[in-house]
């Protein structure tokens, strides 16, 4: 017990040391705007089936954007989900091609159980991401090219992003009733930097400009389901969470300097700003799955967000009301085989169509995608306990993309997860050494 203990909190510290110094570096430029590109969270398991669960229920895996749903946790037990992803990006315009790839730390989720029908959750998860590098060109013959200023080179970039670190609880209020609510910490820094030199360097005045965004506050989630057992072990459950509206204390800071060749700088512009704060909008959500326990499960959830009502400094009008709509399922040929190691594999599917927050140019950005996943037993040798604990992996493919009258890239956005999650008996004395 207290091998595992130190093992655990290990990885913690190694995550949370990772989630506070790294960052996705899939480069991306609508990370450019706002609060950057906003990043899937949740378990695996749920991202494999299209980031469903307002409804689901499970005792060895999370779905944290629900809370109510903890109440589920096993009595004596404690389950344990560590993930990283790889990413790939491929942009283009029509005529040009540019990919970006990476692999990075994803969440640390663990959960334990006061008593029944009682749970407890903790993790950290990523919000956004504002990793961007862009470049561009203005020669003769351009349509943006001035006679009066020449050709230019403009160099964008942004670093940095925002995450969650959060602890949340869910209870059984009856049999069939359980209510959650997840209390979140967001934290992180965007810096982002521009800059653009003339082709006529020595005789005239360049420009650059750097920008600093730095959030944090605490929120909650609201989370509540109905599980409605069926015969045969069939069931029903209907699921709705909300995330309040929330003003975050807010530090940004802008520079824009003009400066020649030889070494002139003359400062344009100089704001810094900690009074006015970051305004996000609340998120509402609301879900059904129907299935049969250690069989199957299929979902539907639909979530909305008024992101027109967000303030961000410095950043107004780039956001756009935002709605999702996710569908997934998953099947266990037989989960308690002891012939085939097959058929104790889960396999997930899911799809997912949404409405991105970004409106750049007048045109807001759509996006829809599909994903898969499994789930491997683990060796009951390896994990010392039994065949509850697993490995599990999920691709996923989203596509952005603006109208067709639009001039808007297109993203082709393709990620591989792997997650250990582990399920363990803690809190049982031993009758023998």
């Amino acid at each position: 017990m207290q091998n595992k203990l130190i093992i655990l909190f290990s990885i913690l510290l190694f995550s949370l040391s990772f989630t506070a110094n790294g960052q996705k570096l899939v480069n991306t430029p609508y990370a450019r705007f706002n609060l950057g590109a906003i990043e899937p969270a949740g378990s695996f398991k749920s991202l494999g089936m299209g980031g469903i669960g307002m409804g689901l229920r499970d005792n060895n895996s999370f779905f944290i954007n629900n809370p109510a749903s903890y109440s589920s946790i096993d009595t004596n037990s404690f389950v344990f989900d560590f993930g990283l992803d790889a990413s790939l990006n491929v942009l283009t315009d029509g005529e040009s091609r540019y990919t970006s790839d990476d692999i990075n730390f994803d969440h640390l989720i663990m959960g334990f159980p006061i008593t029944k029908g009682w749970g407890v959750v903790t993790g950290v998860v990523p919000y956004t991401s504002g990793y961007y590098k862009l470049y561009d060109a203005v020669v003769k013959g351009d349509p943006d090219y001035d006679p009066i200023t020449g050709g230019s080179y403009s160099y964008h970039s942004g670093e940095g992003g925002f995450n969650n670190v959060f602890v949340g609880t869910g209870l059984n209020i009856t049999k069939k009733l359980s209510v959650g609510v997840n209390m979140s910490v967001l934290f992180g820094m965007i810096n982002r930097s521009y800059l653009v030199n003339f082709t006529d360097f020595y005789n005239v005045f360049n420009n650059s400009a750097t920008e600093r965004l730095q959030i944090n506050g605490i929120n909650f989630d609201y989370g509540i389901q109905y599980a409605a057992p069926l015969k045969n072990n069939y069931y029903f459950n209907v699921g709705a969470s909300f995330t309040t509206a929330k003003n975050y204390n807010t530090n940004y800071e802008i520079l824009t300097t003009r400066y020649t060749a030889y070494g002139n700088r003359d400062t344009v512009l100089y704001l810094t700003d900690s009074s006015t704060p970051t305004y996000i909008p609340g998120t509402f959500r609301i879900g059904i799955a129907f299935g049969k326990k250690n069989k199957f499960s299929a979902g539907f959830d639909f979530n909305s967000t008024k992101w027109s009502d967000s303030k961000l400094p410095g950043l107004q009008g780039y956001a756009a009301d935002t709605r999702s709509y996710l569908f997934g399922a998953e099947l266990i040929p037989d989960k308690y085989s002891n012939y085939s190691f097959m058929k104790r594999m889960e396999y997930r599917v899911g799809a997912h169509i949404r409405d991105n927050y970004l409106i750049i140019d007048g045109a807001q950005l759509k996006e829809y995608g599909a994903s898969f996943g499994i789930g491997i037993p683990m060796s009951r040798t390896l994990t010392k306990s039994n065949s509850l604990s697993r490995t599990n992996f999920y691709f996923d493919w989203t596509k952005k993309y603006g109208p067709s009258s639009s001039i808007l890239p297109t993203e082709n956005y393709y990620t591989i997860g792997i997650s250990l999650n582990f399920y363990d008996f803690w809190f049982v004395k031993r009758k023998y050494d």
